[in-house]
């Protein structure tokens, strides 16, 4: 029976959801787009990088839009240069991961936009789009968010506003 307490410890600590990401990253993240958003001004984004198992996404770290393509923000929405794709590579290539999801902020509410679910950061079955509201301004929890997951071209799983919370795990 004493088996069990290490595994109800593990499972109350870090539960199993299908993205996780640790709060002081999450906090990092969130100040980063704030930043490159301009005291809410315009749109902001990253791709969130880190393992992947089972159904899992671990996230260990990003890489904000604008240091891939330092235009992408210029009209205020995210615009993205796919010539720039090529340093993502590089950058998941040295440090060992992948994109698990990727991350922008919208002025008002988190919605996906007819624009967010015709051009997917990454096309691939499975990849996760989060959507901060009010360019993420504080107080901003990941509660907040709202999650897609790609299915195929045009078609979006979305994760809604009451299971957010049995989806995306931000903790210790």
């Amino acid at each position: 029976m004493s088996y069990l307490i290490p595994t109800t410890i593990r499972q109350l600590l870090f539960p199993r959801r299908e993205v996780s990401c640790s709060w002081f990253l999450w906090q990092r993240l969130v100040r980063a787009l704030r930043e490159r958003g301009r005291s809410a001004t315009r749109e902001s984004g990253a791709f969130l990088l880190g393992t992947r198992d089972s159904g899992h996404a671990w996230i260990s770290d990003f890489v904000l839009y604008d240091d891939l393509d330092p235009h992408c923000l210029d009209t205020g929405i995210v615009r993205f240069d796919g010539r720039y794709y090529g340093a993502l590579w590089e950058a998941i290539e040295h440090r060992k991961c992948s994109v698990v999801a990727d991350v922008h902020v919208h002025p008002g509410e988190a919605f996906q936009s007819d624009s967010d679910r015709s051009n997917p950061m990454i096309a691939q079955a499975g990849h996760v789009s989060l959507i901060l509201p009010h360019y993420a301004k504080p107080p901003t929890s990941h509660l907040h968010a709202r999650a897609y997951v790609f299915e195929k071209r045009d078609r979006w799983r979305t994760i809604s506003p009451g299971n957010i919370r049995a989806f995306l795990h931000v903790g210790l």
